[in-house]
């Protein structure tokens, strides 16, 4: 029990009540929550409440008040928010999550204790339960069905020390806050719990026919696309046969001091940018990671679900486990991704969303002019006079790429080495590039430059709604320079995230700059429309009113969905599939 606020409390006392609530649960990979108990505790009157499941049952709301003028106070909120909907509770109005503010007061600190719990009260200073203990806890709560009175009471007690732990964390963290700001980022929490509990509609018989066969199609797969590239022996890539390809096909690719490639999945991420002929290679690379060693946790509604992960990257965007989500999975198998029976699905994305952030931010009026026309490096290569005015990508594509590579390169901070090797020119020519996109955009870059200098001086950056960055020693200067699009991005797609849920959505998921949204066949034009709607709003607000724009895709049952950049695999996967069956593709 509290019986006093302190001045750091002062921002709390527009509360009548504050109440701290944990929640165990079990959930099996890719089900919903299954509610166990619960223990509440009012922080100014210590008032406790304590129920186990069979009482939770009958409840048509939460037993302590949800309204404007209490305030919910958890770790990790959506865990709790997503019993609250399986037990058909409102959520509350208003949302600390003690989670979301400790990563926000350390990010960029590498701390021993990690983000958890424990990890929050040890970086405080402030004890718990031994972690073995806490271990042991829960394996009694997952690995039953049922428990004996005493269990029950241990259960009870073991939820209750994360609530006594609340009490104490929350008078250490409040001096720490901006309310307003970790009231959004709260509420952002319930986006994501809403966001969980529906999750993406999968088709499972393809899904678990990939699965079984996948040992007969990987190597026939491999040698249909290997074709194309020669650097295959068998099921292993060879090194010295993709160098040789790559001498065959004029392609320069990075290479570390020793001389040998960079061969990791952001280089050929990169790479694919500016020679797409390589993107079934990283698409096979990707799969050949074997689609069996860890199975999609798909729950007993044919639904992929995992934790989103939210505020986990270090610019606050979600950060789900790619071995978990779908769509962090090769390109080709989001074609397992299907709407049931009634439904479509449209993928909604801001359109070069990081680009638009960066003009606008910096007020470069350039930029933005580039961005509105629909085609930044058209644009820029307008603006920097390489094409004529009324140059179109027809007239003029080799143009129109090769700026594409500079300002791709330039955003993703390469260096004119680098950039070189991708365009197939010398460092000389790549520098006179690089300084073109700086002399035309001369605002933008003023703009980065004060960027970097305020981080480096003060140690740490912000976005525009508080996410904190501290900034450690040996952090990259494109490091600092891609924070403010990253981080002012993932606040874009938080606040599009709660009014799209909030106005009643079916959100399956965020990925990335984009979503994945339900609706009846009925209705599922118009509510991309309406989500669109709202992302636009939610990019305004971001930046200052500059108009962000939106994509939209929509599916419809009996199609599947399927990403641009994975149909070519896909149909290839199929092929080796043929008793797959009718209308899979």
């Amino acid at each position: 029990m509290n019986n006093g606020e302190g001045s750091g409390l002062a921002a709390l006392r527009r509360y009548r009540q504050i109440w701290l609530v944990d929640f165990e649960f079990q959930v099996s990979a890719g089900e919903r929550q299954y509610p166990i108990c619960m223990v509440a505790q009012e922080f100014r009157s210590g008032r406790i409440i304590r129920m186990w499941r069979n009482e939770l049952i009958t409840l048509r709301q939460a037993p302590f008040d949800c309204g404007t003028d209490s305030l919910f106070v958890a770790f990790y909120n959506s865990a709790e928010l997503n019993c609250f909907l399986a037990l058909g509770w409102t959520f509350p109005a208003c949302i600390l999550d003690l989670y979301v503010e400790h990563r926000c007061s350390t990010n960029g600190i590498s701390l021993p204790w990690g983000d958890g719990l424990i990890g929050a009260l040890a970086c405080r200073r402030l004890t718990h339960i031994d972690v073995d203990e806490k271990d042991c806890m829960r394996r009694l709560i997952m690995d039953n069905s049922a428990w004996s009175a005493a269990e029950q009471v241990a259960i009870l007690n073991y939820c209750q020390s994360d609530v006594t732990a609340l009490e104490a964390l929350l008078p250490q963290m409040v001096p720490e806050l901006d309310l307003p700001q970790a009231l959004l980022r709260g509420r952002y929490m319930a986006a994501a719990a809403r966001m969980e509990w529906t999750g993406i509609p999968i088709d499972v018989p393809v899904y678990n026919q990939l699965r079984a066969s996948w040992e007969d199609i990987r190597t026939k797969l491999v040698a249909d696309v290997d074709r194309d590239y020669g650097v295959y022996d068998g099921l292993t890539f060879k090194q010295a046969r993709f160098g040789e390809y790559l001498m065959r096909s004029g392609i320069n690719w990075p290479r570390y001091p020793n001389g040998q490639l960079i061969l990791d999945d952001d280089t050929f991420k990169l790479m694919v940018e500016f020679y797409p002929k390589l993107a079934l290679l990283r698409q096979l690379r990707k799969t050949m990671a074997k689609l069996n060693d860890k199975e999609l946790p798909i729950g007993s509604d044919n639904r992929n679900r995992c934790m989103i992960s939210a505020f986990k990257a270090k610019t606050s965007r979600n950060q789900p486990k790619s071995s978990e989500f779908v769509f962090g999975r090769a390109k080709w198998l989001r074609g397992i991704i299907r709407p049931p029976e009634g439904y479509g699905l449209a993928y909604i994305d801001f359109s070069s969303q990081e680009n638009a952030i960066a003009a606008a931010l910096s007020g470069d009026e350039l930029m933005m002019q580039g961005y509105a026309e629909g085609d930044p490096y058209l644009a820029f290569a307008k603006a920097a006079r390489l094409v004529p005015p009324d140059a179109t990508v027809t007239t003029h594509k080799g143009e129109r790429d090769r700026c594409k590579s500079v300002v791709l390169g330039m955003n993703y901070g390469m260096g004119a080495d680098t950039l070189a090797i991708s365009l197939g020119i010398t460092p000389v020519e790549a520098k006179a590039l690089m300084r073109l996109h700086k002399d035309t955009y001369r605002k933008f870059w003023s703009w980065v430059e004060k960027v970097i200098n305020a981080a480096t001086f003060t140690g740490q950056m912000r976005s525009l709604f508080g996410w904190r960055h501290r900034i450690v020693e040996g952090v990259s200067a494109s490091a600092l320079m891609n924070f403010p699009m990253q981080s002012n991005g993932a606040e874009m797609l938080r606040i599009a995230a709660i009014a799209g849920t909030e106005a009643g959505i079916e959100v399956c998921a965020p990925v990335h700059d984009a979503f994945l949204i339900q609706a009846p066949l009925g209705q599922i034009k118009e509510r991309a429309a309406q989500m669109g709607t709202l992302m636009t709003e939610a990019g305004r607000a971001v930046t200052g009113g500059f108009p962000v724009r939106t994509d939209v895709k929509i599916v419809r049952y009996p199609d599947r969905y399927m990403d641009d950049g994975g149909q070519a695999m896909w149909d290839r996967v199929m092929a080796l599939l043929p008793e797959v069956g009718e209308g899979t593709p």
